[in-house]
C-alpha cells in the first residue's frame, strides 16, 4: 500500500531540494504541510505529486531523464540558461531559448525533467 505522509526529510530529499529549502517553501507557501502528532513537518504523497509534476500520460521517449528543481533561471536575448538542482549537489545547467522557458512558464522553484536524448538536452515542464 503506498504511503499518505512524507517526513519532511524524505520530501525533500524525494523533491531533489535540501530540508531548509523545503522549510522555506512552506513558510512562503509554496508547499503544503501538515503536522504530527509530535508538532513536526510532514507533506502528502499528492503534494509531492503536484510540485514533481508527475503526469504518466505525456513523456518524450528518453531513457535518460533528470528529475529536479529550478533554482537559476538567467535570460540573455534568444537564449536561456536553465540551472536545475538535479540531486544535491549535482546540477545541471541546460542552454535553451529565451523562448521556450516563456512558453514552459519555467522559473526557480519548478519542478523540471530533464531529458537526455543523443547530443540534445530537452527540459519539459
Amino acid at each position: 500500500m503506498p504511503r499518505e505522509f512524507y517526513s519532511a526529510s524524505e520530501a525533500a530529499q524525494t523533491l531533489g531540494i535540501s530540508l531548509d529549502t523545503l522549510r522555506r517553501w512552506d513558510r512562503q507557501g509554496r508547499i503544503k504541510t501538515k503536522r504530527d502528532s509530535s508538532n513536526r513537518r510532514i507533506v502528502t504523497a499528492k503534494e509531492i505529486d503536484r510540485l514533481r509534476g508527475d503526469d504518466t500520460k505525456r513523456h518524450m521517449s528518453a531513457r535518460n531523464r533528470f528529475s529536479g528543481i529550478v533554482r537559476e533561471v538567467k535570460v540573455e536575448g534568444l537564449i536561456a540558461q536553465v540551472e536545475m538542482v538535479v540531486t544535491e549537489p549535482a546540477v545541471l545547467t541546460a542552454i535553451v531559448t529565451a523562448d521556450s522557458v516563456s512558453e514552459l512558464g519555467i522559473q526557480p522553484g519548478n519542478h523540471i525533467v530533464a531529458v537526455i536524448k543523443a547530443t540534445s538536452v530537452m527540459v519539459e515542464h
